[in-house]
């Protein structure tokens, strides 16, 4: 296939590392949610599929791709507290101050993104995580000045595995969704690219196996660093460049 002209980002477990990030900055999270009763921080452990001693989420977890809103009914349920709009911010607020203080890239994102950005590629950020938070991370890596977008699951178009993000990003650039790439590790980010009808790129340097559905994507990377060097590899225009399907 021929190269994407526009690239979305998912952003945990693709440019941020996830069991280094969000593993301690869930436990905090967890832990200040319940406060000092016990039961509740361990039933909370629980609902989260949380293993509090390694500070790491099982593969099961809710939390490894879903958003506030999906996961956080069954934390709000732990706690006796309604399941509304002010305790999903409450979980945002929190995992803004837990993420800032333990976030870990993985490798050092901005070189990779900042050559695909000399190329004249848009790019852009498409997390179920809040779009306040993203653009906190995205900034802290250095990353900001090469966005043309910053998605979250509360941006206005949906979280994934629905097509709204990449669907908005194809109206800001003005480009068919068929020349946009959504780079991602899970499969909701594998079906928001299937629904919108992108291209689906996966890398393999998220929390969890991608060997499942690897067939199902365009191509498959080991990391964003990865996916700039094969897309840069030969010295040809935007929209030419050699990219094999996944196998």
């Amino acid at each position: 296939m021929n190269a994407p002209r526009a690239i979305l980002f998912d952003k945990d477990g693709t440019l941020v590392d996830f069991d280094l990030t969000w593993g301690p900055a869930a436990g905090a999270v967890l832990e200040r949610l319940a406060g000092a009763d016990s039961r509740a921080r361990d039933a909370l452990y629980a609902a989260a599929h949380y293993l509090p001693d390694e500070r790491r989420f099982r593969q099961s977890s809710p939390l490894i791709a879903g958003s506030s809103r999906q996961y956080g009914p069954a934390l709000a349920d732990v706690l006796g507290r309604p399941a509304d709009a002010d305790f999903f911010r409450e979980i945002d607020e929190l995992f803004i101050e837990e993420g800032r203080r333990f976030l870990t890239p993985i490798g050092r994102p901005a070189e990779p993104l900042a050559r695909l950005h000399r190329l004249g590629l848009p790019l852009g950020i498409a997390t179920n995580d809040a779009e306040a938070n993203a653009r906190v991370q995205v900034d802290l890596l250095g990353l900001t000045d090469m966005m043309s977008a910053i998605y979250g699951y509360d941006s206005g178009h949906g979280s994934k595995p629905g097509p709204g993000m990449v669907q908005a990003f194809s109206r800001l650039t003005g480009l068919p969704p068929g020349d946009i790439a959504l780079v991602g590790d899970t499969r909701h980010d594998l079906e928001c690219a299937h629904a919108a009808g992108a291209r689906a790129i996966l890398v393999r340097c998220g929390p969890s196996p991608v060997d499942d559905f690897a067939h199902e994507a365009d191509l498959v990377v080991d990391s964003v660093a990865a996916l700039a060097d094969l897309l840069l590899a030969e010295p040809l225009p935007v929209g030419h460049l050699p990219v094999s399907r996944a196998t």
